[in-house]
């Protein structure tokens, strides 16, 4: 059966060096959109899902819809997929690609994601370790 984790703050080792798993799953987001490896929304979602093409569902913990809630979590857990949760809906649209950037860098015109589904990691990081190591933690 799949796992539901809530993210509420970045958790750390508290070893210098580690990251917490907040940074760590941003980065590997980033990662993913960069290889096209990310669905966004819940047709996208759903259908990653249901084929059994996703390796982590990432859901906002401030969805309003009780009903995409439910569903996205009955069908991790048919298929045997980790569920993380964050706290922001915004904060995951801006990790997983909906907004613009500006020449700062900075993230304008957010667009919220309830939830994300990752299909490819697009490689080996240190990010992406520190993030299966917490899901196996848990």
């Amino acid at each position: 059966m799949a796992e539901v984790d809530v993210v509420v703050g970045g958790e750390s080792s508290g070893a210098p060096g580690t990251m917490d798993i907040l940074t760590a799953l941003k980065e590997v987001l980033k990662k993913a959109l960069i290889v096209n490896g990310l669905s966004r929304g819940l047709h996208e979602c759903a259908k990653m899902l249901d084929r059994r093409q996703a390796l982590r569902c990432v859901l906002a913990a401030n969805c309003t819809e009780a009903a995409y809630v439910r569903l996205v979590e009955t069908l991790c857990a048919e298929h045997g997929i980790n569920v993380i949760k964050v706290p922001e809906a915004k904060e995951l649209g801006e990790w997983a690609g909906p907004c613009n950037i500006d020449k700062e860098g900075n993230a304008r015109k957010v667009v919220g994601c309830s939830c994300v589904v990752v299909s490819n990691y697009g490689g080996e990081s240190e990010a992406l370790h520190v993030l299966l190591d917490y899901m196996k933690k848990r």
